[in-house]
C-alpha cells in the first residue's frame, strides 16, 4: 500500500471529462446518464483500500441525504487483476458494503487519467453543468479510526446546493495509490 495525496489536474471550472463504463450491477453508464441534477459526486474508490473501507459509511450517508439532487458514482481504476479488484470483486463489494450509487470499473485507467485521480478515495464535485467545483475530501479522517470532525463533501454539497462559494484549499484525499497497470516496454 501507497499513501498518496491527491492532486489537482482538472482546475476549478473545468468540465468533467465522458466516459462510458460498465457498472458492478451489469448496465454501461455514460457520464450523460449522470446530467439533470444539481450536480454530481464521482468518486475513484477501489474494493481493498482501508481508507476507502472507512470512508464507505460517509459515502453511503452522502447518497441517502442528496442522491435525489446529486448524482453519486464511484469509478474503480484500478488493474483489474489486482489482487482484490475487477468486475467479480466489485459485485462483491458492493453486496457486502450495500451501496447503492453506480459503482463503474474503468479497466482501461483511461477516465482516472483524465480526471487526475491518484488516490482512493479521490472524490470530484461538479455542478449541474459538470464543471468542477471541488476536488478533494470526503471527511478530516485522513487516516482510518481517526475521529471525523468535519464532513468535508456533505459540506460542499450543502453550499453547491444552495448557490454558495465552495473553497476547497487545502482540503485534499488521501488513500492507496491507484494501481496502475504495469505496461511492458516495446
Amino acid at each position: 500500500m501507497t499513501l498518496t495525496k491527491s492532486f489537482d489536474k482538472l482546475k476549478k471550472g473545468d468540465e468533467a471529462p465522458g466516459f462510458s463504463l460498465k457498472g458492478a450491477g451489469g448496465r454501461t453508464y455514460a457520464i450523460t446518464d449522470f446530467a439533470g441534477k444539481e450536480g454530481m459526486l464521482v468518486i475513484f474508490m477501489c474494493n481493498h483500500c482501508p481508507y476507502v473501507i472507512t470512508k464507505i459509511e460517509a459515502m453511503k450517508k452522502l447518497y441517502e441525504r442528496w442522491g435525489d439532487k446529486i448524482a453519486i458514482v464511484g469509478i474503480n481504476s484500478n488493474d483489474p487483476d489486482y489482487p482484490g479488484e475487477g468486475m467479480e470483486n466489485m459485485k462483491k463489494f458492493v453486496k457486502e458494503s450495500g451501496i447503492s450509487f453506480p459503482y463503474l470499473m474503468d479497466k482501461t485507467q483511461e477516465v482516472a487519467k483524465a480526471y487526475g485521480a491518484t488516490c482512493t478515495p479521490d472524490p470530484f464535485l461538479f455542478d449541474k453543468e459538470q464543471r468542477l467545483v471541488f476536488h478533494g475530501r470526503i471527511n478530516d479522517e485522513m487516516e482510518p479510526g481517526q475521529k471525523v470532525k468535519e464532513n468535508t463533501m456533505d459540506e460542499n454539497i450543502e453550499k453547491l446546493i444552495a448557490g454558495e462559494e465552495i473553497d476547497g484549499n487545502g482540503k485534499y484525499s488521501m488513500g492507496c495509490s491507484i494501481k496502475w497497470i504495469k505496461r511492458s516496454a516495446d
